[in-house]
């Protein structure tokens, strides 16, 4: 049922642990068979229904999704939309130093569902070189024009001009997400008190410096670590990793997949009508491959699960379905039908968007 040593329900290792090939498991999965470093001992997985259907808790601690899931909440255009009703994003990354991180992010969030980007910054240039779509501004994010999410961080630097474009866009009534340098200009108060949904999206060693942690002790313990950051920021959090996990602040139990968009969001085509939102229990990313592994990876994750904000998905719903087309579009990069794999780039990943969204609807 779980390999000896394991901690089953939080995914922790303490001490030597059996490695199993296969582990078979009844009634449910145990969240240490989910979750890293317990779940690389498991081995493949079996589940045997002994009939406990009807006494299982209502909600998981933890969940797992699957296509039909993605399929179900995944924003789609009718006949009517327009580019401004799909959602517009914006995307404030990129700098003179790391340029390629706001051509990765407005990659993935151009395959995010929503029907423009907005990017702002200093690598207008190299973002319409790549992509003549966008639309550019060299910003500030206040006068770049209406959006309906925002995403910063990706590349942006820790100088005067990124801590105006943070706060700009934390003083705005729409959805953020928040990654890599703007994690680390992050107020000491979190973002309580905003008005929308905040979203973010650390690894590890990022998390750890939010939390005041050793890195070690947020990768031996992720389930504790993404529960503990949500409660302290405030916000929804993505950890990365090779575990993905996201969490709410009040992520301990909660509804099934599914929530309803936040006001005054765009919600032309998104599939979530008549369903509660949250709480939300934490959801653990199914998908992905050690070759995402790989720089920039992080921007095109960013950008596609910003994208899905703005077309009016509740953060935990968008994190859960950009982290799970995110896996799949690697997967197809780097793998093919009897073979191990082979090293991908973070833009093949993001080319790799597409297939990803026809894969889940079968």
């Amino acid at each position: 049922d779980l390999p000896s040593g394991v901690d089953a329900d939080t995914g922790e290792v303490h001490g030597e642990a059996v490695r199993a090939t296969l582990t078979v498991t009844f009634g449910a999965y145990k969240p240490g068979l989910l979750i890293d470093p317990a779940a690389e001992h498991a081995g493949a997985l079996h589940l045997v229904d002994i009939g406990l259907g009807p006494w299982l808790p209502p909600v998981p601690d933890v969940e797992a999704l699957h296509h039909a899931d993605v399929a179900a909440v995944l924003p789609r255009p009718s006949a009517e939309s327009d580019k401004y009703r799909r959602g517009v994003v914006g995307v404030v990354a990129g700098s003179a130093r790391y340029p390629g991180a706001a051509v990765l992010a407005v990659a993935g969030a151009l395959r995010g569902g929503a029907g423009a980007v907005r990017y702002v910054g200093p690598a207008a240039a190299a973002v319409i070189a790549r992509f003549p779509e966008t639309l550019v501004t060299a910003g500030p994010p206040g006068k770049a024009g209406r959006v309906q999410a925002w995403v910063v961080g990706p590349g942006l630097g820790d100088d005067a001009r990124a801590r105006q474009a943070l706060a700009q866009v934390l003083a705005s009534d729409v959805p953020v997400l928040v990654d890599a340098d703007a994690l680390r200009l992050l107020p000491p108060e979190g973002v309580r008190g905003r008005p929308a949904p905040t979203l973010l999206t650390p690894h590890a060693g990022e998390a750890a410096a939010l939390l005041g942690r050793p890195r070690a002790e947020v990768e031996a313990g992720r389930l504790a670590a993404v529960r503990a950051l949500a409660a302290r920021t405030g916000a929804t959090v993505l950890l990365k990793g090779s575990t993905t996990l996201i969490a709410t602040p009040d992520a301990v139990r909660g509804a099934a997949l599914g929530g309803a968009a936040p006001d005054g969001a765009a919600t032309d085509g998104a599939a979530t009508d008549g369903v509660a939102p949250g709480p939300y229990p934490v959801r653990v990313n199914p998908t992905g491959t050690g070759w995402l592994a790989t720089a920039g990876s992080g921007d095109v994750l960013s950008g596609l699960t910003g994208a899905l904000l703005a077309t009016g998905l509740p953060a935990p719903i968008a994190a859960a379905a950009g982290a799970y087309l995110h896996g799949l579009a690697a997967r197809h990069a780097a793998t093919t039908p009897g073979h191990p794999g082979a090293p991908v780039t973070a833009f093949e990943v993001a080319e790799g968007l597409g297939e990803a969204w026809r894969g889940v609807y079968g």
